[in-house]
């Protein structure tokens, strides 16, 4: 699995398994598996930040359930995850209002 995190243009923060297979030619469309939107983070100055280290505040984060297939349009940037983050991310719980 290929975990990024990815931001769009206009919908956002995205956490996920990006298929490398299904990049447009110029970048910016993409199609990603088991992702969760990063609604909100905590413990984290920054996305950098998050992908390399992950969030020191869990409990005080937003990321909504997972979804399995969610398609990418306007990517502005990928962010390789550290297996340490992974960890940290995936371990959020599920935020619901």
């Amino acid at each position: 699995m290929a975990y990024k995190i990815v931001r769009t243009f206009s919908a956002g923060v995205f956490f996920g398994d990006l298929d490398p297979e299904s990049r447009s030619k110029n970048g910016k469309r993409g199609v990603m598996r088991d992702a969760r939107r990063l609604w909100y983070w905590a413990g984290a100055a920054s996305l950098s930040q998050l992908a390399m280290e992950g969030t020191k505040k869990p409990r005080e984060c937003k990321f909504p359930i997972p979804v399995s297939y969610i398609e990418l349009t306007e990517i502005i940037e990928v962010l390789d995850v550290t297996c340490e983050a992974i960890v940290s991310i995936k371990a959020v719980p599920e935020w619901k209002e």
